[in-house]
């Protein structure tokens, strides 16, 4: 792990998430951000595809060892699964499994009340995780949380802020990680947020209350929750406050502002 990170310092080219897995010994590793005024998890790199689709399995039903780990602010060890409360995570346990997910371990990156992210180490086959493991991660976790605290991975790529090279430093002092946390361009789950804005005003709810009832229908309806978020935002899909469910909506084209003007009426025949 220590060669991993000094390699990343230096702005090492490659895939991060598949180094850190080589170097960990893991099934697979993902890294998400916390963004936006309700901290929603963000993905900045997973390896291989299995990181990714349990990532947005924790992230459509609400539950799982890194939500765990972000409210909680300690890391969540459960490197086997089949030993796992079934009540602990009932929506997340069955597709899991079915992911050909052993187990996992989730280590907060944060400090004190602070969290900025998770980082998500999945467990080989073996269902165990060494002292040597959990260590590793630790300081991956911890070299991560004073990266995005210290202001670092801004986009630099071993530069200085003219391109002339400069692998030393960050601009302020500290040091750079290279690709490490070189942000995305834009937000993977724009439409989550989007979609989130809206089931607000259509059902005069927080934020938080709409992203549950974004969640509760996506785990009811058994769809990805960024495809339900696309119905949401196309207008295909309506959230009706009189009823407390749902309804499909034709898009009529008049733009967003028909979103605002109450609930969904089917006055004009077509459903």
């Amino acid at each position: 792990m220590a060669d991993v990170l000094r390699s990343l310092r230096l702005g090492g080219r490659g895939d991060p998430a598949r180094a850190c897995a080589l170097a960990l010994g893991a099934e697979g590793v993902a890294l998400s951000l916390l963004v936006g005024n309700g901290r929603m998890a963000e993905p900045l790199w997973c390896h291989p595809e299995v990181s990714a689709r349990f990532e947005e399995l924790q992230f459509t039903l609400g539950e799982g060892p890194g939500p765990d780990a972000v409210r909680t602010g300690s890391p969540v060890m459960e490197p086997d699964l089949d030993r796992v409360r079934p009540d602990r995570w009932p929506a997340l346990l069955p597709p899991a499994r079915d992911l050909g997910v052993h187990g996992v371990c989730c280590f907060p990156l944060g400090i004190g009340a602070i969290r900025v992210g998770v980082l998500t180490v999945l467990c080989d086959g073996d269902r165990t995780m060494s002292v040597q493991q959990g260590a590793d991660a630790t300081a991956l976790a911890a070299a991560l949380t004073g990266a995005l605290l210290n202001g670092d991975g801004r986009g630099q790529r071993g530069e200085d802020g003219n391109g002339n090279g400069d692998r030393s430093g960050s601009g302020n002092g500290g040091p750079v990680l290279g690709l490490f946390l070189d942000r995305p361009t834009g937000l993977h789950r724009a439409a989550v947020h989007q979609a989130t804005g809206m089931i607000s005003v259509q059902l005069g709810v927080t934020m938080e209350e709409a992203l549950l009832r974004l969640r509760a229908h996506a785990y009811g309806s058994e769809r990805p929750l960024g495809e339900v978020a696309d119905d949401v935002v196309a207008r295909r899909l309506r959230f009706n406050n009189s009823d407390d469910t749902t309804n499909n909506a034709s898009d009529n084209g008049d733009g967003f502002d028909d979103d605002m003007n109450g609930p969904y009426s089917p006055g004009d025949g077509k459903g």
